[in-house]
């Protein structure tokens, strides 16, 4: 990570603050501010509380991540190319004739002399603290790879390397003992957790922090079948994962520090609240505990962290790496399926969009038919099945469309979409751990929005003549062309579930045919100001099952639609978590760092 540091620093993507600052909010505020402005990664040289360096945003912007891997990305890029098709191989040896190279040669490698990280101990209370959002449950490590093996395993090719959260602080947890391990739906970790629980052998973890960058991406990549994160994070970093044993735990030699324990077996702690990367609050639940062992630490060590939050965040440049070295394996991995975008502004998994192939009846009307096996192929695999509104739409409509163009494909889809045909709805089933628009933990609702053919109406951002709302709504306000947002009363029950219907109703008298979508919301004019804000409000803070309602809908063989606009209930609920809102009076301090004057007032 010094390396990293050094190099960013050395070609102006880093600076140094040195006067102390508090990791209890300040350093995230300062953070928030600096990679809201585009700013380079931000180096703290006094934690308050902690003899240990810290860095953080060296991801911040996607010219910087691609910085980072320059060295390294094409090669991965080939070998990634390759394993979606080996024909490619025979095409253009030239091209490939590196990559069953670069794959060997970043197996991951035992140290057989002393391994840095092993040069000195600590405790948890040294660690710098890093608290982010005031209703935090106490610090947490936001950037942590923790590695496991299966139970009487030491082959480092089967091992998990996740990035789950780490409560260092607060809540039950005994200082310097415990700490907490949060981990969620579809994660490599439960498999070795389960295995554990059907034996008598400790379920020893290590957690790692720092290190080359190319570890921590490691440990959120979603790996293709038959690469390790150990040889994956050894391809990105060019350097061969190097490993050492203490005391019965596998440590990796280059990490910045390393955290040792046993994940006690059937026992769980509350862990959380935690200001999470949808924009809101995780809530506090109970998770597994793991007690401490021991924490090493390398030689002039700087620990990494990140701060999330409503996205766009530091991470938003993980999403936007793991696109760039997998999108060819789209097609491998989903056939029929062009592009693929889990919108990172709509916190990812509540809005997927997708562009899929028509190819079933091409002598007759096109109208969602393939696409619709493709759909149940998304939400039906790893990770994309914990999408909750999923549109998908056929290429060739336009050849233009993508995915990443999001207000375009909205476009495309509105201009297309029968509602009376096109809506999917899977009810009582599960959703993200984060996201609590639904009727319970880890439980919801999702629909799938699939449209082709020609389109059937224009859009317009033109209200009706003598247009009114009933009483207790306001603020009409276009998002864009065929999207109005309409501001309703507070949400405050089970009876405030009546008022979308009573919108319906009233709408009902209007003809709105070019107005396809209507999003009934606590703010118009905020949901209008930005695409963010519209994809962020629209789809993380609505259950399809609960929340979509239409003008003119109507049940058919048990199956729901409407023949006019579709309106979705986007207020915030009495059983959703809270937004996140930083500390005024820690903003007020920050404000002095980016005052005239100030270190930081360039990126005031």
């Amino acid at each position: 990570m010094r390396d990293c540091v050094n190099d960013l620093e050395k070609n102006g993507h880093l600076i140094r603050i040195k006067e102390e600052v508090d990791p209890n909010l300040e350093m995230a505020a300062i953070h928030r501010r600096i990679f809201d402005a585009g700013g380079p990664a931000i180096f703290f040289e006094k934690v308050k509380g902690s003899p240990f360096e810290a860095v953080s945003n060296i991801y911040g912007t996607f010219e910087r991540t691609d910085f980072i891997f320059r060295h390294t990305i094409e090669k991965v890029q080939k070998v990634i190319e390759l394993k979606a098709d080996p024909g490619n191989f025979f095409k253009n040896p030239l091209r490939y004739l590196s990559a069953p190279f670069t794959a060997v040669s970043a197996l991951p490698a035992k140290s057989w002399l002393k391994a840095p990280v092993t040069y000195g101990t600590t405790t948890i209370d040294q660690l710098p603290q890093i608290k982010s959002w005031p209703d935090d449950g106490g610090a947490f490590v936001t950037l942590p790879q923790v590695f496991t093996l299966p139970p009487k395993s030491s082959n480092m090719m089967e091992s998990n390397l996740g990035m789950y959260r780490i409560q260092l602080s607060g809540n039950e947890y005994i200082m310097n003992e415990e700490i907490g391990m949060h981990y969620q739906l579809h994660r490599g970790i439960g498999v070795h957790h389960t295995q554990y629980n059907e034996n008598d052998e400790p379920f020893r973890a290590s957690v790692f922090i720092g290190g080359p960058p190319s570890h921590a991406f490691a440990a959120i990549m979603p790996m293709p079948e038959g690469l390790t994160e150990l040889t994956f994070g050894g391809m990105m970093g060019g350097r061969r994962f190097r490993y050492t044993k203490r005391n019965g735990f596998h440590l990796s030699s280059d990490a910045d520090f390393v955290i040792t324990g046993i994940i006690r077996k059937g026992e769980k702690k509350p862990e959380g609240p935690f200001g999470d990367h949808l924009g809101y609050y995780s809530l506090q639940h109970d998770f597994p505990v793991m007690e401490v062992e021991n924490v090493y630490y390398r030689k002039n060590p700087i620990w990494q962290f990140s701060v999330v939050g409503r996205p766009p965040a530091e991470d938003s440049s993980f999403g936007y790496l793991i696109h760039q070295l997998v999108k060819l394996l789209t097609p491998q991995e989903f056939p029929g399926v062009k592009e693929i975008n889990a919108v990172d502004a709509a916190g990812v998994h509540p809005l997927l969009l997708a562009i899929g192939s028509e190819r079933y009846m091409p002598f007759r009307e096109r109208r969602p038919e393939e696409i619709l096996t493709q759909a149940n192929r998304i939400i039906g695999s790893g990770q994309t099945s914990l999408a909750k509104f999923l549109w998908i739409a056929a290429q060739g409509d336009d050849p233009k469309l993508t995915t990443h163009d999001v207000r375009g494909f909205f476009d495309h889809v509105l201009r297309r979409v029968d509602w009376t045909r096109d809506l999917h709805f899977h009810t009582k089933t599960t959703i993200d751990t984060l996201d609590y628009s639904g009727s319970g933990w880890n439980a919801g609702s999702k629909v799938v929005v699939a449209c082709c053919g020609d389109p059937i109406r224009e859009l317009k951002a033109e209200l009706p003549q003598n247009f009114d709302l009933p009483k207790g709504f306001s603020n009409p306000q276009f998002v864009q062309k065929g999207i109005l947002a309409i501001e309703g009363a507070k949400f405050t029950g089970e009876e405030s579930y009546r008022e979308a219907q009573i919108l319906a109703e009233h709408l009902s008298a209007y003809d709105l045919t070019k107005v396809p979508l209507i999003l009934l919301v606590d703010d118009a004019s905020f949901t209008a100001a930005t695409l963010n804000n519209f994809v962020w409000v629209a789809f993380t803070r609505a259950n399809p099952s609960h929340d979509i309602y239409g003008i003119n809908s109507f049940v058919e063989h048990k199956h729901w639609g409407c023949r006019g606009p579709l309106i979705i209930d986007a207020r915030i609920k009495p059983h959703h978590a809270p937004p996140l809102i930083e500390d005024p009076k820690v903003s007020q301090k920050v404000d002095q760092l980016f005052a005239k004057g100030g270190p930081l007032a360039k990126w005031g």
